[in-house]
């Protein structure tokens, strides 16, 4: 059988698209699930649910509930766990903590059941004008104020890799198929 360069790109493309649409590793995922939790050094409690398999992000829908104790016998919750803008993986309570020490407990009862608990510290954060009037003996005066941002330096994940890796291969592929074809189109027929 006989590939030709528009079959053999169209196997490739969907190979790809299968990578890409996350096939093979949607089944490596399901079983547990951990749930990393912590405040956000206000009032929020922030919890990160990854698979316990392979700590991959969680992209299933995560319920669960933000419950607390404090130091001083008041109850918080049970609030709902929700979805936090910053990440997919990434929730928070959705009331926030009064003042004070918690002893904070997250359950979540989807995509698997489980429960995490720490303390946690409640408190007001102070307001940006403090801050940067703190900061601003150490300025020359007229000097612009530069902000530097933390990079992440976890690097590419795994599955990037691959893909990536899989995209050069295929390229690789279709290359060497189309340089064989144009060959054999500019080889002169020899039969007499």
């Amino acid at each position: 059988m006989k590939l030709t360069l528009r079959n053999t790109a169209a196997a490739v493309l969907l190979a790809v698209l299968g990578l890409l649409l996350g096939a093979p590793a949607a089944s490596a995922h399901g079983g547990p699930i951990v749930l990393e939790v912590s405040g956000d050094g206000g009032h929020g409690v922030n919890v990160v649910v990854t698979w316990k398999k392979d700590r991959h992000p969680v992209r299933d829908t995560v319920i669960g509930t933000v419950s607390a104790t404090s130091s001083d016998g008041r109850s918080f919750g049970p609030v709902k766990l929700v979805s936090a803008p910053e990440g997919q993986n990434l929730y928070r309570s959705a009331q926030p903590l009064p003042t004070g020490e918690w002893h904070v407990t997250v359950t979540a009862a989807e995509p698997s059941e489980a429960k995490e608990t720490v303390d946690v510290i409640a408190r007001d954060i102070a307001a940006p004008e403090q801050s940067q009037a703190a900061e601003a003996p150490q300025q020359l005066a007229g000097a612009p104020v530069r902000a530097v941002a933390a990079t992440d330096s976890g690097g590419l994940s795994l599955t990037t890799v691959f893909v990536i890796a899989l995209g050069i291969a295929a390229a690789a592929v279709a290359g060497v198929v189309a340089g064989r074809q144009l060959l054999r189109r500019k080889q002169p027929d020899l039969r007499l």
